[in-house]
């Protein structure tokens, strides 16, 4: 007995041994691993950031010894949201800006403007946010009443989409804008022979280029601002839609103290300083900064008639919309890119818009593979243009909630026949095999579950209308969940990385309370949750807001 006893002892420190010491272990969830087979286990083992194991309670507590376990007691978990298409930075900058989001009227934009520089004597008034289509008269604003109080001080209000602008006189002196200044590739609404103050895309560029710079710190705050709203909806990488060199770099820096944590996929704007500077430098790589595609925009937006249609809108007599840029530049602009290793992810709304950027990357791309340049939006596709989508070269991103914000006026504007190519998420998955989801954020709102709400039911959030708009281009279920994480990680050639809850990839993740694939789809809108992870470290919980 003597020898037993220590034999059993030394076999007993032996199995110990064999235990891998890690740093996170979490037990008894539901997690849906968003893997080829869509499974779901129980465990989860993480180390150093990254995830090593997942199987079944049991087996990763016999095999595995962790600082931290978590038992997560049934609730639900998910690869980290990643949000394909956003403008992170300027959420963040509409915090230091006048917020007309939701305003019923232009009565409404005025006073909100009144209130915000009361509050704040700004010596340039810059908001966001207005949408024509939301008020009783549905037509364009003029800038008088702007104009009687604030005389002096320059007002620039830009539309909810980013494509139509309502500037002040003063906004417009300080921009050089008359009746003579020329419009390619937008507009400048004249009315009897007075300036409206309404400017369409290109010209708008005329009043931002005179607003005041951020400084750093204003630029630090917005982008913190941003993060803890992102957090709170369990996005953990965001894809920001045009930055310049100076935001990029602050974001870089602000990263690598440790500050943001947040994981950022870059689109650079498509500007000569920035294409000169990264094209040459090259991709831009570290654990949560991924800077390799260029931001370009081929047409305006289908709201304020700016978008690039074949055939005239329906609801304006021989009104086409416009491309923002010559086809010869686009063509120079992407032909500048292929020869280089960024993606162009390129707007495009109009059919006309979207049938010129599908055949120019269709001729730059040819015979080349695994580009994945991206078509933002491809909002209204003529049906014979479809098929110039694939997995390999060419990728639709999309933002469903556009979908049900516009289906009230978007037949308006196309006609009947048109409408049928358009807001198509299933028949663009179909022919590409993914299609990769976001929210368009200010644009929309931050939340990805009503852009989870719209993909799958195709209503907004009083449940209108009744089967869904064009219900046959609503997604499943697990296709939306697919678009949020682990496609989403492909169009931004992540997808080894994250975007998938599996063996080697980041322990980027979300826990919830209810059970997102099953719980009624009226109530996915009001959805929570409980905790966002990035690199395995907890970066936002319910309990600590």
């Amino acid at each position: 007995m003597r020898r037993i006893l220590p034999l059993l002892l030394a076999i007993s420190l032996i199995a110990c041994e064999k235990k891998q010491s890690i740093d996170l272990l979490i037990t008894n969830g539901t997690i849906y691993t968003v893997d080829d087979n869509f499974s779901t286990v129980e465990a989860m083992a993480i180390s150093n950031g990254q995830i090593i194991a997942t199987g079944d309670s049991e087996d990763l507590i016999e095999e595995y010894e962790s600082k931290t376990i978590l038992d997560a007691s049934g609730k639900f978990i998910y690869p980290g949201l990643i949000d394909a298409h956003c403008h992170f930075f300027g959420l963040g900058q509409q915090a230091q800006r006048v917020d007309l989001m939701g305003t019923t009227s232009f009565e409404d934009v005025i006073q909100r403007v009144v209130t915000f520089q009361n509050e704040n004597n700004r010596d340039f008034i810059i908001g966001r946010g207005w949408d024509q289509n939301d008020w009783e008269i549905k037509e364009f604003p003029s800038n008088e009443k702007l104009n009687e109080l604030f005389p002096d001080i320059p007002v620039a209000l830009t539309r909810i989409d980013g494509h139509a602008m309502l500037a002040n006189q003063a906004a417009l002196d300080a921009a050089g804008i008359d009746s003579n200044t020329p419009a390619d590739g937008g507009a400048i609404i004249i009315s009897d022979g007075k300036l409206t103050g309404v400017l369409v895309d290109n010209p708008m560029e005329l009043v931002e280029a005179v607003y005041p710079k951020p400084s750093t710190q204003d630029m630090v705050d917005a982008l913190l601002t941003a993060q803890k709203e992102n957090f709170k909806y369990g996005l953990t990488t965001v894809d920001d839609a045009g930055l310049h060199k100076d935001v990029i770099e602050v974001i870089d820096s602000l990263q690598q103290v440790g500050v943001l944590k947040m994981k950022m996929y870059v689109m650079i704007s498509n500007t000569p300083e920035n294409l000169d500077y990264y094209l040459n430098k090259g991709i831009v790589k570290t654990d949560r900064l991924n800077v390799r595609s260029v931001k370009f925009y081929a047409d305006g937006a289908l709201g304020s008639r700016g978008a690039a249609l074949k055939e005239p809108y329906s609801d304006k007599h021989d009104h086409y919309g416009a491309l923002l840029s010559p086809i010869s530049k686009i063509k120079e602009i992407a032909s500048r890119i292929a020869a280089s290793d960024y993606q162009m992810n390129t707007h495009a709304i109009g059919d006309s818009a979207n049938y010129v950027v599908l055949e120019t990357y269709k001729e730059l791309l040819n015979g080349s593979s695994n580009r994945r340049w991206r078509i933002e939006h491809a909002q209204i596709v003529d049906p014979n243009d479809f098929n110039s989508f694939n997995q390999d070269n060419i990728l639709p991103s999309v933002q469903p909630t556009h979908a049900t914000s516009d289906m009230y006026w978007a037949q308006d504007r196309v006609g009947a026949e048109r409408i049928k190519g358009a807001y198509a998420y299933k028949t663009l998955l179909k022919q590409s095999g993914i299609v990769a989801l976001g929210t368009d954020y200010p644009v929309e709102q931050v939340n990805p579950f009503l852009t989870f709400y719209a993909a799958v039911a195709r209503q907004d959030t009083s449940g209108y209308p009744e089967n869904g708009f064009l219900p046959e281009q609503s997604l499943t279920r697990e296709e939306t969940l697919r678009g949020m994480t682990i496609w989403a990680a492909y169009s931004n050639f992540e997808e080894n990385e994250k975007g998938s809850l599996e063996k080697g990839k980041a322990a980027d993740f979300i826990i919830t309370e209810k059970n997102l694939m099953t719980i009624p789809l009226e109530q996915i809108p009001d959805f929570k949750v409980n905790a966002t992870y990035i690199n395995g470290e907890k970066v936002y919980s319910v309990a600590n807001n």
